[in-house]
């Protein structure tokens, strides 16, 4: 039986095709690395079904984007995905869910990196906040949706987060010491 998640993915998704199986086998992924994390540090007291939720639904947004190499024929850049997504879970009712879609990309965007890189994103802070988004943000940067049969190293989890400043790194490296 589907889980209401994959209901919703299933609405914006309808298709059988590669997409939806990059969104759905990288979303796992994700899931399985935030659910692993919890259990690491019970202290924490992290919400295990809101954080399998979030992690199923933080991309997706991403049929609404132009990304060639994973099937996304939309019309706005890759990094738009997070707050489309998140406008999509408001529209569904589920507000908590769409704060994660808009703060996953990088490690988190500030407002003031929004403003420094000219990121075609809205003028906002898109840090994560809470434990919870805290944490898929996290458990994303370990997962391409092109090599989807690999966990990256901290390394190279941390190189992707090169292009997006300082601060997110920073983000990064603190979130390594928390939840590894």
């Amino acid at each position: 039986m589907k889980s209401w998640c994959e209901s919703l993915i299933d609405k914006y998704y309808p298709e059988e095709n590669e997409l939806k199986h990059i969104l759905l086998t990288h979303s796992r992924s994700v899931a399985d690395k935030a659910l692993w994390i919890a259990e690491r540090h019970p202290e924490l007291s992290l919400d295990k079904t809101f954080l399998y939720e979030a992690a199923m639904l933080h991309d997706i947004g991403i049929f609404l984007t132009d990304a060639d190499g994973i099937h996304c024929t939309g019309d706005k850049p890759y990094i738009c995905h997070g707050y489309l997504g998140a406008d999509l879970m408001r529209a569904e009712g589920y507000p908590r869910h769409a704060l994660v879609c808009e703060r996953h990309t990088g490690a988190g965007l500030s407002l003031e990196e929004i403003l420094a890189q000219h990121l075609p994103v809205p003028h906002r802070e898109m840090v994560p906040v809470s434990p919870e988004e805290q944490v898929v943000c996290f458990a994303d940067k370990f997962y391409s949706k092109t090599h989807l049969d690999r966990e990256k190293s901290v390394e190279k989890a941390r190189k992707s987060l090169e292009r997006y400043g300082a601060a997110g790194l920073e983000r990064f490296d603190r979130w390594c010491r928390e939840f590894l």
